[in-house]
């Protein structure tokens, strides 16, 4: 295990599916074996009909519990009573599952740079492996945010037959050029650092000035104008930084300390390719026929995926329901707001 897979925070609580299966790839190519890291919460029922799979967004990991917290509790939107809450890390990530930190079995070395492309559709079809893996063959709600999102509406997409229901966050159908731009160019100032060589580095000391500029670009747009000139407006500490600037300069340096370059680049590439209706009848078609249970949660301030893009989705999706999330802290309001979100969820499962 390195440095920064030791550093990741993941619970006691975590549990490992392991897959020695060849996985073949949407882009090509295959792993030769995956693991999975997963939590669950509550106890299945009977009938297996209590399942929530909750997807999380590029930098989450399983322990739900902790960076959704305020979802989780008996008559919240994850109730431990009456629901089985499941929640896995992405392949690609760098918290216990199978990405670019991770050792290539036919070679014993570390993936690096040369893990290969993975899609979103990569991502929900080891999900299914999991899931099946427990004896789930229906799951009563997927939800999710961000990248999360993207999860939630492949899930319809690919299996139906299992997606009982969908309620996708602050996302879009297919990543639009305002976001494959940021992207990349968070990208582009991780390779800057002289510490990049390419995407091979110690992961003791791994690109941390580059990573944290590409968190810092990014924390940008998951907040918005009217939540950065309320929370700082132009006030400066006595060292002579902007509140704002030593805001983001602390959320960079905390991402280094959990996260992973490799990681970063092969998540955030992932994303660029999330597009329904990509290898499909088109995605128009691809939407309406989504026809179990939809519900999707806009976010009025989110700069990142604007609300014009859930309002398309739900033009698309037959009988889906809008909701708006008004508060002013842009795409990271589904994190913060969770007493608002949770009861949507809630009233939501109340009818499916």
């Amino acid at each position: 295990m390195t440095r920064m897979e030791q550093r990741a925070i993941i619970s006691d609580s975590t549990k490992y599916f392991k897959s020695h299966e060849p996985l073949p790839l949407e882009l090509g190519g295959e792993l030769p074996g995956v693991k999975v890291a997963y939590r669950t919460w509550g106890k299945l029922n009977a009938e297996k009909s209590n399942v929530i799979l909750v997807c999380h967004a590029l930098t989450g990991n399983a322990d739900a519990d902790s960076w959704w917290c305020g979802m989780f509790g008996e008559g919240r939107a994850f109730d431990e009573t009456k629901d089985f809450i499941i929640c896995s890390n992405v392949i690609g990530s760098c918290y216990g599952s199978t990405g670019p930190l991770s050792r290539n079995p036919l070679t014993g070395k570390h993936y690096g740079p040369d893990f290969p492309r993975i899609t979103i559709r990569d991502i929900v079809n080891v999900q299914r492996l999991l899931l099946r893996s427990l004896g789930i063959e229906r799951i009563r709600l997927v939800v999710g945010a961000s990248l999360g999102g993207m999860q939630v509406l492949e899930w319809g997409a690919m299996y139906p037959e299992m997606a009982g229901a969908l309620m996708p966050m602050g996302i879009s159908g297919r990543h639009s050029a305002w976001c494959i731009a940021q992207s990349e160019a968070q990208r582009q100032a991780i390779a800057a650092d002289a510490e990049w060589q390419d995407g091979w580095y110690d992961p003791a000391t791994q690109p941390r000035k580059g990573l944290a500029a590409a968190r810092m670009m990014a924390m940008c747009t998951y907040r918005c104008f009217e939540n950065y000139q309320q929370r700082f407006g132009r006030q400066q500490r006595e060292d002579g930084l902007f509140e704002a600037e030593s805001y983001v300069r602390h959320q960079g340096d905390k991402l280094v300390e959990r996260f992973d370059a490799n990681t970063y680049v092969t998540l955030t590439r992932a994303m660029d390719m999330h597009d329904l209706g990509r290898g499909r009848e088109s995605y128009e078609a691809t939407l309406a026929a989504l026809t179990m249970p939809v519900e999707i949660l806009s976010i009025d301030s989110d700069v990142l995926y604007p609300k014009e893009e859930q309002e398309e989705l739900a033009r698309l999706i037959p009988g889906s329901r809008l909701l708006f999330l008004d508060e002013p802290y842009g795409h990271d309001a589904f994190l913060i707001d969770t007493d608002t979100v949770s009861r949507m969820v809630c009233e939501f499962k109340e009818k499916i």
